[in-house]
């Protein structure tokens, strides 16, 4: 029981980014000890059934996909992709979105799949997905909209724009030779619609992790003017909208002159403010 507890406390200790890697690379360990030492093939229970209705009878489907992998090749560019563009995303988001972004990105590219393969039952039969594809391809696209002019190296020797380099992931990865794996391709499809819908909001200062496109100001009517000393939850919500306000101008700068321009005494002020959201 102790060893378990064990387990449970490292994990809890960790980041958002290595808790989602850590899953998605629990998941595949059991499912191939399942598969070719118990001779158990656990992975019908854990991908999403495509081209009908048999989703809904194993409607867990939905999240379990986005966590499991059948290929060694597979999970490791999977992840070795979202560990590159998840690192991004903490430096000027912070961690408290991410989860949210992998998670609606994969159910949003399962829900455009679901919706082909009830139209175009003959496309994809009844076939299986299964992959973080979707998921990670929405968290490159948010940073595609949101941070577009960082700077990255590919291979570590040929330096380019985020965007272009997501520009070139999606390409490869999903328009490319399009009869080949098209199920996943569509949910990437939808995984990338949602990050860009995401990271384009986000750039407008509307945030759906938060909902804050819901809370519209009532009608206010004119109140009188009382002085009073403030408390220590304003002086708290003061302080949250000046460093938000700074981080806004931060990254604002980021997109348009990319990350190198920020000097160093701003990159670290960054790296401080992100670790409060």
């Amino acid at each position: 029981m102790k060893f378990f507890q064990k387990i449970s406390q490292t994990f809890q200790q960790q980041g958002r980014l290595a808790q989602l890697i850590i899953i998605n690379v629990a998941i595949f360990l059991m499912a191939n000890i399942s598969i070719h030492i118990l001779h158990i093939n656990v992975l019908e229970y854990l991908m999403l059934p495509i081209g009908g209705v048999d989703f809904i009878f194993k409607i867990w489907t939905l999240f379990t996909y986005m966590f499991t992998h059948a290929s060694l090749g597979h999970i490791f560019f999977n992840m070795l992709l979202f560990y590159f563009s998840a690192q991004l995303f903490f430096l000027i988001l912070g961690e408290s979105k991410l989860v949210y972004v992998y998670v609606m990105s994969g159910l949003v590219g399962a829900a455009l799949l679901l919706t082909c393969g009830l139209i175009f039952p003959n496309s994809f039969g009844n076939s299986f997905i299964l992959g973080a594809s979707a998921s990670v391809m929405g968290v490159v696209m948010v940073m595609a909209i949101y941070a577009p002019n960082y700077n990255v190296a590919l291979f570590g020797i040929i330096n380019m724009p985020y965007k272009y380099f997501a520009a070139l992931t999606f390409i490869v990865s999903t328009v490319l030779d399009f009869s080949m794996n098209t199920g996943g391709k569509v949910a990437h499809i939808g995984g990338a619609a949602f990050g860009l819908l995401y990271g384009y909001n986000l750039k407008r200062g509307v945030d759906l992790f938060n909902f804050a496109f819901l809370s519209k100001p009532n009608n206010m009517k004119k109140l009188k003017v009382v002085s009073y000393a403030k408390t220590k939850d304003e002086v708290f919500n003061d302080t949250k909208i000046i460093s938000e306000h700074r981080m806004n101008e931060l990254l604002e700068k980021i997109s348009k002159s990319g990350y190198d321009s920020l000097t160093k005494r701003e990159k670290d002020e960054l790296f401080k403010l992100s670790q409060k959201k």
